[in-house]
């Protein structure tokens, strides 16, 4: 999942996912990935730091670390210990003028007394319409957050454990499905004064991709394991009926997996590229068909355990799963399917991208492609904001619209979208079982390495995806392209 790179219910707007969440987190899935979100941002940050990931794989459980059940669970926990070596954007609130913080107080107060939630402030004061309910347990330190760095600040904030919420995908979800107005009409005019840039080194080059996908998909093998079914797919399935199951996730990934291979024609003897691995499911369930199967993936730890899987089914001789950016695949396919990893190519080389399926796919071939969506309207306002998803989980993740989708084949490519199909409601549900197995697993969690900051901010990312999916902000689409043959096109 690239959940889920996506802009995420709260945040100016990957990002699942995400998996974020998604970031994503999103959510996002098979190989490579990116999020972002609504808009909320009153002012720019005084700190861009990056922290290091909660742990990776081998390292040692912070010591001291609380270890609170992570959202939903009771409205009442432990503030998490958190290391500032590790966490230093948590450890403490960052500093900010009086003034921008009591601006950032001004705004948010408005638009949480408009909202159909409930904001108890330090247990005493309530704002809102009434319904779920968000308990600010440290109103200095959240609007200083915000004041300070906007949605980064409000994510963070939740991480450093100053405020909770019995059932934060409800609370999110109200934020998500009020996302545009959030912020007075003014300030979203004044937005490119306020909002945080992305930064340079998160730049979507062949080195920089590089770098990005290693922070999110080569934490552990291991932490994915723990929450993802048995198929190891990292992005949204497809159910026979809603809501679902935790048996039933198996089934429809494979349903989702079924779905884009029949939409490119896979079959006995088709050459077929993969762009984003993952852990080789989907490369796996081709091969069974009979294809021949070329898989790329800039995360090595993926790589590892794909080819790991693929031998162990007896399929090494049907396909090649290599480590390799999209840009430097040559040859020739019958059949090009990528799962959830637009989100990770950035606005700046989705030309690029396209211009790469169409140069690989062989006269009469097919795209399959699986992508998380955002609004236009949003991806106009927020492409180069900066945001939670893009510091914590998916560096340098955007979504794209459809109709962005098709300004970009149609301006750089022979390339034509002929059919889609949306899953929105289906990624809640799969983003749901996630990070419900994920809660019931946190002391195994914990086993990995990773600490109760750790465990907050993943708990977040999947909440966070989640509610974009489930309040229409977001949306799944699997997406067909042929190659236009019209006599114009012929002739170039």
């Amino acid at each position: 999942m690239t959940a889920p790179t996506h802009p995420l219910p709260t945040e100016p707007t990957p990002g699942p996912p995400q998996p974020t969440p998604a970031s994503v987190p999103a959510p996002h899935a098979a190989g490579s990935t990116p999020a972002a979100g609504p808009a909320l941002h009153p002012a720019g940050s005084t700190s861009e730091s990056v922290p290091a990931p909660a742990s990776r794989k081998g390292s040692q459980p912070a010591r001291g670390a609380a270890s609170p059940s992570p959202v939903p669970g009771p409205a009442v926990q432990q503030r998490p210990a958190v290391d500032p070596a590790r966490w230093p954007d948590v450890a403490a609130p960052p500093r900010a003028s009086r003034l921008r913080t009591a601006l950032a107080e001004r705004i948010v107060r408005r638009a949480l007394a408009r909202l159909p939630l409930r904001a108890r402030l330090a247990g005493a004061e309530d704002i809102g319409l009434g319904g779920p309910l968000m308990e600010i347990r440290e109103p200095e330190a959240f609007f200083r957050r915000i004041g300070a760095s906007g949605l980064i600040g409000f994510g963070e904030s939740y991480m450093a454990g100053e405020w909770e919420a019995p059932d934060l995908v409800a609370v999110l979800t109200v934020l998500a499905g009020n996302a545009a107005d959030l912020v007075p009409a003014p300030l979203q005019r004044l937005r490119p004064l306020w909002a945080l840039r992305k930064p340079a080194a998160q730049l979507n080059t062949p080195e920089g991709s590089r770098e990005n996908i290693s922070r999110h998909y080569d934490l552990s093998n291991d932490l994915f394991a723990l929450f993802l079914d048995g198929t190891l797919s990292y992005s949204s399935a497809v159910f026979r009926s809603l809501p679902a199951t935790q048996d039933l996730l198996p089934a429809a990934q494979h349903r989702k997996i079924d779905l884009l291979l029949d939409a490119a024609g896979v079959g006995d003897g088709t050459r077929l590229l993969e762009i984003g691995t993952g852990w080789g499911e989907l490369a796996l369930r081709a091969a069974a068909r009979g294809a021949r199967v070329v898989s790329v993936t800039l995360s090595a730890e993926q790589r590892e355990l794909a080819r790991t899987r693929i031998r162990e089914a007896g399929y090494e001789d049907r396909v090649e799963v290599r480590l390799c950016d999209y840009r430097q695949v040559t040859g020739a396919y019958d059949a090009v399917v990528s799962v959830e990893m637009i989100e990770a190519v950035g606005e700046e080389f989705w030309p690029v991208y396209f211009t790469a399926l169409d140069r690989l796919l062989a006269p009469g071939g097919r795209v399959a492609l699986q992508a998380i969506t955002m609004p236009d309207e949003r991806l106009r306002a927020s492409r180069s904001t900066y945001t939670w998803i893009h510091k914590y989980i998916f560096p340098g993740g955007l979504l794209p619209s459809t109709e962005a989708i098709e300004r970009v084949t149609t301006g750089h490519t022979r390339l034509r979208t002929v059919r889609r199909s949306g899953y929105g409601a289906h990624y809640a549900e799969t983003l749901r079982l996630w990070r419900e197995r994920f809660t019931e697993r946190s002391a195994e969690v914990d086993a990995l390495g990773f600490d109760a900051v750790f465990r907050r901010m993943w708990t977040f990312y999947l909440a966070y995806s989640e509610a974009g999916f489930r309040s229409g902000y977001l949306d799944v689409q699997q997406l067909l392209l042929t190659r236009d043959q019209s006599p114009a096109q012929e002739a170039l």
